[in-house]
């Protein structure tokens, strides 16, 4: 999982999160400060594996939305 500080990887439990389907948006109802502060202190967490397959496949899958391929920069 790559989540580099982004938002995603500062919600904690009992965080407000609103969905508006209508505009495909996610808000963290978080003060600015509070995130400012949560980025600060986050820390990328170590990989939960390190060798084989597993390992492998989480240093080059691509994300869902492009279609969790490990083979996303190969020329044919």
């Amino acid at each position: 999982m790559n989540l580099r500080g982004r938002p995603i990887a500062l919600v904690k439990n009992g965080d407000t999160i609103t969905i508006d389907a209508e505009k495909h948006e996610l808000t963290l109802e978080v003060p600015s400060a509070e995130l400012k502060k949560r980025k600060k202190a986050w820390k990328k967490p170590a990989p939960r594996y390190t060798r084989g397959v597993l390992a492998k496949y989480a240093a080059h899958v691509t994300s869902a939305s492009l279609g969790a391929v490990t083979d996303a920069e190969l020329a044919l």
